[in-house]
């Protein structure tokens, strides 16, 4: 007789969220030295990257709803990381790093990159491609 296969009765949605923290707390505390979450991290990284940019463009990259883009954005303005280059009274923002946020954006790298290496060397080669295998085929 053929062996049923057995399902799990542990959510998956559950699993992947704890999966998902854990791994944002070990970037958490690794960019704790800079003084950024990974979430502002990537924010920078991205503007870097973009800019100028809009709001709009720039949570379309981060594949973020704009809200939460808005509010991962405050701390970084408020630290003035991040400063808006658009022509006054445009109604759309144009981003920019500051100097400041360049400067603290390079001296997070390192932090970044252990935490990156740190993820890599616990899944090893093939854990992280099947890894992005996997997060790739649950993109709906």
């Amino acid at each position: 007789m053929a062996e049923k296969k057995r399902r799990s009765s542990t959510c998956h949605c559950i699993q992947l969220r704890r999966a998902a923290s854990r791994v944002t707390e070990r970037y958490d505390v690794a960019l704790a030295p800079a003084g950024l979450t990974v979430g502002q991290y990537s924010l920078l990284a991205h503007l870097e990257r973009l800019e100028p940019v809009s709001v709009s463009r720039l949570a379309e990259e981060l594949e973020l709803e704009r809200t939460t883009l808005v509010r991962t954005l405050k701390p970084v303005l408020a630290r003035q990381l991040v400063a808006d280059a658009a022509e006054p009274g445009r109604r759309s923002r144009a981003l920019t790093l500051t100097g400041e946020g360049r400067t603290l954006l390079e001296q997070a790298r390192p932090f970044w990159r252990a935490a990156q290496e740190d993820v890599e060397r616990r899944l090893g080669e093939g854990g992280i491609a099947a890894l992005e295998a996997l997060l790739e085929r649950l993109e709906f």
